[in-house]
């Protein structure tokens, strides 16, 4: 992933060896990491129980915020394909009944939010 597409919000994928050896202290026994992406200090991780959001904040990135949301919370979700001149992609996940979705992630040209869709609607629909 580019640093300036990093800056600019997108995500690119991560490896799965460097998300378990970060992150395997969150997993739950039987759980594992199937896919992960990483923005400039954030990273979202899909298992095959839940989706892990960890959200670094303040200046030194000390102190972070980890969301678990469970599969069959997830009511909806959609994928936005990039077009012609824009590289970018988009997921949006609707968690419950929220009019909004909760969750918005660009993605950089990099990542096929085809498959990205596809691990989702595994576990989402069924």
């Amino acid at each position: 992933m580019g640093f300036f597409s990093a800056l600019m919000g997108n995500a690119g994928v991560a490896q799965p060896s460097e998300l378990i050896k970060e992150y395997g202290v969150l997993l739950a026994e039987g759980e594992i990491i199937e896919i992960g992406f990483k923005l400039v200090r954030d990273v979202f991780i899909f298992t095959n129980k839940r989706l892990i959001l960890v959200e670094k904040q303040g200046l030194t990135g000390k102190k972070v915020d980890y969301l678990s949301v469970a599969y069959k919370s997830i009511s909806r979700f959609g994928i936005e394909t990039a077009g012609h001149l824009d590289l970018d992609a988009e997921l949006k996940i609707w968690v419950s009944s929220e009019v909004q979705p909760s969750i918005v992630r660009k993605f950089n040209s990099q990542v096929n939010i085809y498959d990205l869709q596809k691990v989702l609607a595994q576990h989402v629909l069924g």
